[in-house]
């Protein structure tokens, strides 16, 4: 079955629905009735729908292309074996990112290694949505004040708790909203929000410091007295 699995999630291409949410539950609930009735291409469809998100929450989590990949089939792997027990109380999207998140802590227990985001594996535009986070009067313009800006902020990122960390990287990388969140790791919305601003109030506040450090104009020396 693992194989099987793996072929759909290579072969089936991504989707981007143009649908509204309460239009993709509706469709996710048909497809899912569909599977529960042992119709294998309805599975297909749901990965379809469904892969580019779960491949940007995995990702956002282990960085790693090929730990991405793996996990990634096993998550639809755990969806397919468990979709009969699905009793669509919740929204399947919501179902299949919390096995996404779960099957990601698993993998970095038993590799006991710590989520990181590797600058150089990050997309412009996912690069561009950190570098929002920081208000800055004169942003970095050329490459080397660019990949600067970069190191630093990937510093500032590795210095936050865990959770605030993690929280930051999916919103602002992954795309996820702050409901979606808050579903998908089981806390309130209101502590998502906070956690969230707290996150990004550190950010801001490091890199203001240590641009206003970098900027510091080093002391006069003392004039040398005649000999």
């Amino acid at each position: 079955m693992a194989h099987v699995i793996k072929d759909m999630v290579s072969s089936a291409p991504a989707m981007t629905l143009p649908l509204d949410r309460a239009g993709q539950q509706r469709d996710d609930r048909a497809l899912v009735r569909e599977c529960q009735s042992g119709v294998q291409r309805a599975f297909e469809d749901l990965v379809r729908r469904h892969q580019q998100r779960v491949f940007a929450l995995v990702g956002g989590i282990l960085r790693r292309p090929e730990d991405v990949e793996d996990v990634a089939q096993q998550v639809f792997l755990k969806a397919y074996l468990g979709i009969k027990k699905f009793d669509q109380r919740a929204a399947f999207s919501t179902w299949l990112y919390k096995i996404a998140v779960n099957e990601c802590w698993d993998y970095l227990r038993k590799k006991k290694v710590r989520p990181l985001v590797y600058e150089a594996d990050l997309s412009e535009e996912q690069v561009s949505r950190l570098d929002g986070i920081v208000s800055l009067t004169n942003p970095p313009e050329g490459p080397d004040q660019r990949a600067e800006a970069r190191e630093m902020l990937q510093r500032m990122l590795d210095a936050l708790p865990e959770q605030d960390r993690q929280l930051l990287v999916l919103k602002e990388m992954s795309g996820f909203s702050v409901q979606e969140l808050a579903e998908i790791l089981k806390l309130n919305v209101n502590t998502v929000k906070v956690r969230l601003f707290r996150a990004r109030g550190k950010i801001m506040d490091s890199y203001r410091r240590r641009l206003d450090a970098a900027h510091k104009p080093l002391p006069a020396s003392a004039p040398r007295g005649k000999e």
